[in-house]
């Protein structure tokens, strides 16, 4: 019997279904071997260290308004931010002056995620207090 009628009838009855496609050779052609020998013994490899990139860095703005009491901001930058009580008084007051203050700078998910519970937490108590996030130059 001839394999080429074989494998013709094969792939013409159902090309997409596996079981009718031809059966093919599995060995590979000599000229595709690597007939060279491997050498036992050690290989010199040079280790570098990673680069590795710092994370771009995002700020957490606070936004003054008429509304929010300043104890609330200074509570705020202690729970959230861990900033000592010198600090969080500082901050608000700059919030309060200039309309708004940093309170911390981290990779932007943290961010992110830091401003969104200061957002919840304000309208949890009742208060408009806003924080975003903008991307911080060092």
């Amino acid at each position: 019997m001839n394999t080429d009628n074989i494998m013709n009838k094969q792939v013409s009855a159902d090309w997409h279904h596996p079981a009718s496609l031809p059966i093919m050779p599995t060995t590979l052609p000599s000229r595709l071997i690597d007939e060279q020998p491997q050498e036992e013994g050690e290989v010199d490899v040079m280790l570098a260290d990673p680069e590795i990139a710092e994370p771009p860095m995002y700020a957490v703005v606070m936004y003054n308004d008429d509304y929010t009491p300043m104890e609330f901001v200074v509570y705020v930058l202690q729970s959230e931010f861990r900033h000592n009580i010198d600090d969080a008084v500082e901050i608000m007051l700059n919030i309060h002056h200039q309309g708004r203050g940093i309170a911390g700078i981290y990779p932007k998910d943290i961010a992110e995620t830091k401003a969104k519970k200061v957002n919840q937490t304000a309208r949890k108590e009742g208060y408009p207090l806003l924080s975003q996030i903008e991307p911080h130059q060092s």
